[in-house]
């Protein structure tokens, strides 16, 4: 009987698929972790963590969609832990050439420790994920985009303290990043009040789990009622990389109301912080004064993207003993 060389293949995989999947005890673990990797190397003043506890582990990183900050954190995080990365794109691998994601995931599964995946079909990751026998950790997928919520929630606590009844809103498109954050405001504990065109809700199944789970998530077609006093402000890009020039344009022209310039934020509290998961499009679904006025905390959000990363390689890689890598 033939068996994969890597022990985190030997029991059942930590998938980190979507905030739903897990419960709230465990994202919160992972954050605090997280939190405690980031103050251990502020005060050290070195990156590299003292213990190395992911040492002789790799990471597969397969980003079928371009990408800087998802790539750079995973990549860097890794090493800072002490095991390694190999960057593969579909053009670089024979599932490129029709090999099936089943036997990819069962190759990749006897090489790598654990594999991150940044792609333009959902059903892709679920794929890999079923098939694969060490953790798959969603990195973007047109639906969800999980880690960039870690980063986002340890960027309002660093700021503003504990995120659990506090209240955060969304203006612009019901896209992939607002799905993870109404996960996030569930699993979490805040309130979140969504602005979208009509046209562009949410996904209906995602808001009826929310309501199910108890989560505090409303939806509504007004900016100015979904900010209205709110703590945190949050927007994305309007158009995406798969949107055609006319969609563009079409999209562009729905979403006008939903910028968040300096008159919606100054209907927000008074020292409500602004997000943006990057690139922004600065005059798009953000003015310059507010990208980058003292409500900002955009670059501090990007900068914990690596550490919240670095979290969630110790829950998929670090075995029973992984909320000790927050100590030195």
């Amino acid at each position: 009987m033939t068996t994969a060389l890597h022990s985190s293949s030997l029991a059942t995989p930590r998938h980190f698929l979507d905030l739903k999947d897990l419960d709230a005890a465990t994202l919160r673990q992972i954050l605090d972790v997280a939190a405690s990797m980031k103050r251990m190397q502020q005060n050290r003043r070195f990156p590299l963590h003292p213990r190395q506890p992911l040492a002789g582990r790799q990471l597969g990183l397969i980003l079928s969609k371009p990408s800087t900050r998802t790539r750079v954190s995973f990549e860097v995080g890794i090493r800072q832990l002490g095991g390694d990365a190999v960057v593969l794109s579909p053009q670089e691998m024979q599932i490129g050439r029709g090999e099936s994601i089943a036997d990819t995931a069962r190759v990749l599964s006897r090489f790598v420790d654990a594999i991150m995946l940044r792609t333009g079909n959902t059903k892709t990751m679920h794929e890999l994920a079923q098939w694969s026998t060490v953790p798959v950790i969603n990195g973007l997928t047109p639906h969800s985009h999980p880690v960039q919520i870690l980063a986002d929630i340890m960027t309002f606590e660093e700021h503003r303290g504990p995120v659990r009844g506090r209240t955060f809103a969304w203006t612009g498109d019901g896209n992939n990043v607002l799905v993870s954050l109404i996960e996030g405001a569930v699993r979490f504990g805040f309130a979140l009040r969504a602005a979208t065109p009509a046209d562009m809700k949410p996904p209906q199944d995602v808001l009826d789990w929310a309501r199910a789970e108890g989560g505090d998530v409303e939806w509504t077609a007004d900016p100015k009622a979904a900010v209205k006093g709110v703590d945190c402000v949050v927007t994305d890009t309007w158009v995406s990389m798969s949107d055609s020039p006319k969609e563009a344009a079409t999209r562009m022209s729905k979403l006008e109301p939903y910028r968040v310039n300096a008159e919606l934020m100054a209907l927000a509290a008074p020292n409500a912080l602004f997000m943006h998961c990057l690139p922004a499009h600065i005059g798009e679904e953000v003015t310059k004064d507010v990208f980058e006025g003292p409500h900002s905390v955009v670059f501090d959000e990007a900068e914990n993207r690596l550490h919240a990363q670095k979290g969630v390689l110790a829950w998929t890689m670090g075995g029973t003993n992984w909320t000790s890598f927050g100590k030195e």
